[in-house]
C-alpha cells in the first residue's frame, strides 16, 4: 500500500517474515544515497539509546507490484527491483506533535545532538518525523540527512560545518542539557561502532553513476566525515546552542 507522504513515496508491506514493513524504495527521488542516510541515521540513534524501528533490508523481486494500478506506483516498483530498506510498522503510532506532546530536556538535547551531527534539515514543526506509540518518543525518516552527499565534493569542510539549519529543529527550544549530552553522546558512540555500521552498507547500494570509486573508498569517506565531526562536536553544538539562545 502506498504511503504518500513526503516525495519520498514510502509503501506499506507484508515481507516473507509475516512482518510489516514501511519500504523506502531504492527508485525513489534521491536513489540509494536516501537509503544510506536512513541507516547510517537511525542505527546511530539507537547506539544513542534513541527509539527508532528495526531496520531490514528487503529485496524486491521482479513481480512485485506488476499488476500495480497506478502507473506512477508501478514505475517506482520497477526502477526499485532488488535491495531497498525497511522500517518495522508501528501499527496505530499517532505523529508527534509539539503543540500536544512533551520531551524532557534531557531528550529533547540527544536528539539535537544527533540531528546536528548528521545534518538532517528534516525534524522541523512542519514535519516532524516523530511518533508516538505506546506513549514513547520514536524516530523516523533520516534519508533528509547527511546532505553532502549529494555532491559528494569538499567533505572536508562539510564534516565542520556548523550547520545553522538547526536553528529550525522542533526540540531546540526544550534541548537545555547540549553540553551535558555531548560528553555522555560521544563516549556512547565509538568509531568503532561507526565503523561497524558504515561497513554495513551494502556495496549494491554505493555504485552511483558518474562516480567511479570502489564501494569501500565511499565508505572510507563516511569514516572520515564522522570521524572529523565527532571530534570537532564543539563546533555544532556551539551553533545549536546559539540558535536556541536567540529563540528564549
Amino acid at each position: 500500500m502506498p504511503l504518500r507522504e513526503g516525495g519520498s513515496l514510502p509503501g506499506l508491506a507484508e515481507a516473507d517474515d509475516g512482518f510489516k514493513y514501511v519500504v523506502k524504495f531504492r527508485g525513489a527521488g534521491h536513489g540509494t544515497k536516501a537509503l544510506i542516510s536512513e541507516f547510517i541515521g537511525g542505527e546511530i540513534a539507537r547506539i544513542l539509546k534513541l527509539r527508532v524501528p528495526e531496520i531490514v533490508f528487503l529485496n524486491l523481486d521482479e513481480a512485485f507490484g506488476r499488476i500495480e494500478g497506478d502507473e506512477e506506483v508501478r514505475d517506482l516498483l520497477k526502477w526499485s527491483r532488488g535491495l531497498n530498506m525497511g522500517l518495522h510498522f508501528l501499527s496505530g503510532a499517532l505523529t508527534f506533535d509539539p503543540v500536544v506532546n512533551t520531551v524532557d530536556s534531557y531528550t529533547a538535547s540527544c536528539i539535537v545532538w544527533l540531528d546536528a551531527l548528521l545534518t538532517n534539515v528534516d525534524r522541523t514543526a512542519k514535519n516532524t518525523n516523530m511518533l508516538i506509540w505506546h506513549k514513547e518518543l520514536w524516530l523516523i525518516d533520516h534519508g533528509a540527512s547527511l546532505y553532502f552527499h549529494h555532491s559528494w565534493t569538499n567533505w572536508e569542510k562539510s564534516a565542520l560545518s556548523p550547520f545553522p539549519q538547526i536553528k529550525t529543529h522542533v526540540l531546540l527550544p526544550q534541548a537545555t542539557q547540549l553540553k551535558t549530552v555531548d560528553k555522555e553522546l560521544k563516549e556512547l558512540l565509538t568509531m568503532d561502532k561507526v565503523v561497524d555500521i558504515i561497513q554495513t552498507i551494502p556495496d549494491d547500494w554505493l555504485q552511483w553513476d558518474g562516480n567511479d570509486e570502489t564501494p569501500q573508498q565511499k565508505r572510507d569517506v563516511y569514516i572520515q566525515f564522522f570521524k572529523e565531526r565527532i571530534n570537532h562536536s564543539e563546533i555544532f553544538v556551539n551553533e545549536a546552542q546559539h540558535a536556541r539562545e536567540s529563540l528564549v
